[in-house]
């Protein structure tokens, strides 16, 4: 290339012109933006609404690891706090919420800036000539307002995310307070049947030695023996149930159905009911409830695509800058200027304008039907769980003693010859059955408690105080 061609900068005005150039285009590529993860991500990581001591960033553990270490005993809250660990489902949706966050970095951003460099072909070694070129650099910036909206649509769809996480998390524990209160319920049944198989055994016993001594009939004997038949089914029919629950519970867990589970607690604990009144929880669940939450999250975020696609009616500027060596009068080589739409086309934009307020519309009023429905749950979950509070003291405090009693005297006016066997036979069935309901009465107070507290927005089994009844 000739020293015509290679020179051609050394004119003043030609250098500050592409010396503005260079710095532009430096500006535009290197100007601040945010880095590493989107905002959020790690706060969500160790979220307070997470399960107490559960680092919601934490890789799930290994399906073959036990939920708890052999040998211990399985209680009702950390049974719900590995759940909350483990299950897939808890993933799935914290990978949503990760992914809401990262389309917030998203929303609002730049478009990057466009360059452009040309050449004229025939001026290249050309010895009549210098060297053609033209360098040109632009960028596009928006209209004032329309990526704060972006940015506020996409914040709140990330809240909305959140909010589907947490409710999640609620149906998740509910899920495993029922299973594990099944689990109890069967277990204590297998021991409770094999205490009657017990008593049946003795029961037999002491009719033979009645028939031995003359006071008694064979048919005594006999109708034990059908007794000990029956309870010796239901033991089979009871264990199958708990290992079908047992498998429920693996499945929770992220773990092999044929794996064994630790046994449960010897005595189902009671949650407190609420002290507070009623309307005070209705309120709660209005203003907590994740499900309700995440509706009006995506009833802002309508809100803001709506304002968003109003102010499409305004243009967009582009900002541009471009050198060209191939004018003669160097004063005319460097250009800078703006450029902007022009938005007559409103038929596009006037449509989104109608679905963003339609949508946000829709899910206002889906805000209120889902508030007016959990003052209903709540107010019913209430009432059972008071319910099923009156008929454990029931329990306790007359159906047990009686039926327990009424063994005891059949037992002795048996030995007396003073009642037929029958009589015992049937007051045993009876201190079964109230043993058997009594346990499955203790489990579905604790699944109403639960209930209540997945209508308040709360998770269920991990704040409760619980006492042993």
């Amino acid at each position: 290339m000739s020293c015509r061609q290679s020179c051609w900068l050394r004119s003043p005005c030609e250098r500050r012109a592409a010396v503005f150039v260079l710095n532009f285009a430096v500006a535009l590529g290197c100007a601040p933006g945010r880095q590493g993860p989107p905002p959020g991500a790690d706060d969500f990581a160790s979220s307070r609404r997470g399960p107490p001591g559960a680092a919601l960033g934490a890789k799930a553990r290994s399906s073959e690891e036990p939920a708890v270490r052999a040998g211990e005993v399985l209680e009702r809250g950390a049974f719900v706090r590995d759940v909350l660990q483990r299950n897939p489902s808890i993933e799935s949706a914290r990978s949503g919420v990760r992914a809401a966050l990262a389309r917030t970095e998203q929303a609002g951003s730049f478009e990057d800036p466009m360059l452009e460099v040309g050449v004229a072909p025939l001026s290249i070694g050309s010895s009549h000539a210098p060297f053609g070129y033209e360098v040109a650099l632009s960028q596009k910036l928006p209209w004032f307002g329309k990526r704060a909206l972006e940015q506020a649509a996409a914040s709140a769809e990330a809240e909305a995310a959140k909010s589907d996480y947490e409710a999640v998390e609620r149906e998740l524990a509910l899920s495993a307070v029922t299973l594990y209160d099944q689990y109890f319920v069967t277990t204590r049944s297998l021991e409770i049947n094999a205490q009657h198989i017990a008593l049946m055994q003795s029961m037999r016993s002491a009719a033979a030695a009645q028939f031995a001594s003359g006071r008694g009939s064979v048919q005594d004997a006999l109708q034990a023996e059908a007794e000990l038949t029956h309870l010796e089914h239901d033991a089979v029919m009871l264990a199958t149930e708990r290992d079908v629950t047992v498998a429920q519970m693996n499945e929770l867990l992220h773990r092999a159905p044929e794996l064994a589970l630790p046994p449960p607690v010897a005595e189902l604990p009671v949650p407190d009911v609420p002290d507070a009144p009623s309307t005070r929880l209705q309120g709660e669940a209005v203003e907590h409830r994740p499900d309700i939450v995440a509706v009006r999250e995506r009833a802002r975020a309508e809100a803001a695509r709506g304002e968003r696609a109003e102010r499409e009616g305004y243009p967009d500027f582009t900002l541009s800058t471009s050198y060209n060596s191939m004018w003669d009068m160097p004063e005319h080589r460097w250009m800078v200027g703006v450029g902007l739409n022009v938005p007559i086309q409103r038929g596009r934009r006037a449509g989104a304008a109608d679905e963003a307020r339609a949508m946000h519309a829709q899910f206002e009023h889906d805000a209120a039907r889902l508030s007016d429905a959990a003052r209903t749950q709540v107010f019913v979950s209430l009432k059972q769980l008071t319910e099923s509070r009156h008929v454990l003291e029931l329990y306790e405090k007359r159906l047990l003693p009686v039926a327990q009693q009424q063994i005891d005297a059949a037992r002795a006016g048996f030995s007396t010859s003073q009642n037929p066997f029958v009589s015992v036979v049937d007051a045993e069935r009876n201190l079964r059955r109230v043993e058997l309901d009594y346990q499955v009465e203790r489990a579905a107070y604790g699944v109403r408690r639960a209930e209540l507290d997945r209508a308040l927005g709360r998770i269920p089994a991990l704040d409760w105080k619980e006492a042993s009844r």
